[in-house]
């Protein structure tokens, strides 16, 4: 399990002594939503919120693992947020079990929580029985979205419906002198890159045997060997521009129509709304290339630092509450291109994309986590630095097999 103190260090900032706390806590929020879209659906939370008679002082932080970072320095340091973004994953595990959250259990169980968060969810912000985070919502991180216009100058008929058909459209946008894949070369970007070819290449009983169990034997296997060989054969497609490139700048790639694909988590719908773009229209967008593909579970959550302070309490309480209503998740989700969190919506008003990915929703045997769901923190990093440097040189896939598979047997 990761230090707090550790994670902190991403700023480089100390930590502080826990026993010191402010007198008169402020109501600001820590977030990571400083694009277009994510700044104008936070805002829909941030309003519902405030009708509500709560106080939001906005707190946000370009970049997740330094607004995480900030989040965690001022905790441990006395100076707490009164809510924070992580991940719906086991980021925040460590400041459960140091004991400095509040929980909104009281909250989860007059509002039945557990009837409606799938198990992925449920699962990481459910720690021994108590309710530790809100989920805002629920993302996809291995869409594949496409442009239409490029599709009809590469002379592509029809979307592809499998990997094979994928490559060949690839093929056909390089021979257009398209840009086939528009990418980001970020370690987590390429991180979803290998997620979604463990998906649609391996599987669901592959990719839970790698993530999940960490099963060696699944991650020497020529079926796993065959992931990490497509997951690499991607990077012919990408453009030289593609190194340190943020994912909505490789999302206007394909809004523009200069590139043809990009594999990006369901946010990036919220780059192609903003540009006021239809799904099924300008662009299109393919979840799974089968009824059994696995549906990549993650999203966002609010966490509620400890305090003793009443009305910071009553803040946190009635955040939470307000974030799990239906009414603000239909807002939300629809500006940030995720989903709801819960099936019993009206998404009517939702594009098709979102519709797709309800419906799928529907399917418990779909659901699974993206890998930081499994993996600790440093886990899941040691993972990714195997995959950067198997996508940026020449290692074999040897290689990266018994590199990823030592990163998985880690439990720094």
């Amino acid at each position: 399990m990761y230090n707090v103190c550790k994670v902190a260090a991403v700023v480089l900032l100390a930590c502080a002594g826990t026993g010191a706390r402010a007198a008169d806590p402020k109501p600001d929020v820590i977030h990571w939503w400083t694009s277009s879209s994510e700044a104008a659906a936070v805002r829909t939370i941030a309003d519902a919120y405030r009708k509500q008679g709560g106080v939001w002082n906005d707190a946000a932080i370009a970049g997740a693992d330094q607004a995480r970072a900030t989040a965690i320095n001022r905790i441990v340091g006395g100076n707490p947020p009164m809510a924070a973004q992580f991940n719906t994953t086991k980021q925040f595990t460590d400041l459960v079990e140091q004991g400095m959250l509040n929980n909104v259990d009281d909250v989860a169980k007059r509002e039945g929580w557990d009837k409606f968060l799938p198990e992925p969810i449920l699962n990481v912000i459910r720690v021994k029985g108590h309710y530790y985070a809100v989920p805002v919502n629920i993302h996809m991180q291995a869409w594949i979205w496409y442009s239409k216009a490029a599709f009809k100058k590469a002379g592509i008929a029809k979307e592809p419906a499998s990997v094979d058909e994928l490559f060949a459209a690839l093929d056909k946008m390089k021979a257009a002198g398209i840009v086939p894949l528009a990418h980001g070369g970020q370690a987590w970007q390429e991180n979803i890159l290998f997620l979604a070819m463990l998906a649609h290449v391996g599987g669901t009983d592959l990719y839970l045997k790698v993530l999940r169990e960490r099963d060696p034997a699944a991650i020497n296997s020529e079926a796993f060997k065959k992931v990490l060989s497509t997951y690499k054969r991607l990077q012919s497609y990408v453009d030289s521009g593609a190194p340190g490139r943020n994912w909505n700048d490789a999302t206007a790639m394909v809004i523009s129509g200069k590139a043809g694909f990009q594999i990006m988590g369901d946010w990036a719908k919220g780059e192609f709304s903003a540009a006021k773009m239809t799904a099924g229209k300008e662009y299109g967008c393919i979840a799974g290339f089968n009824a059994q593909s696995p549906y990549l579970i993650q999203g966002d959550a609010f966490v509620f630092p400890k305090t003793s302070n009443p009305q910071q309490v009553k803040y946190q309480k009635l955040l939470a509450s307000t974030i799990v209503a239906p009414t603000t998740q239909v807002a939300f989700n629809k500006l940030k291109g995720s989903i709801p969190i819960r099936g019993d919506v009206d998404a009517s008003s939702m594009d098709e994309c979102a519709r797709t990915g309800i419906a799928i929703m529907k399917d418990r045997a779909r659901h699974v986590g993206i890998g930081e769901v499994y993996l600790t923190p440093d886990q899941n990093g040691a993972m990714q630095d195997v995959l950067t440097a198997f996508w940026n040189t020449k290692m074999p896939v040897e290689k990266a097999q018994k590199g990823i598979a030592a990163a998985l047997r880690s439990e720094q």
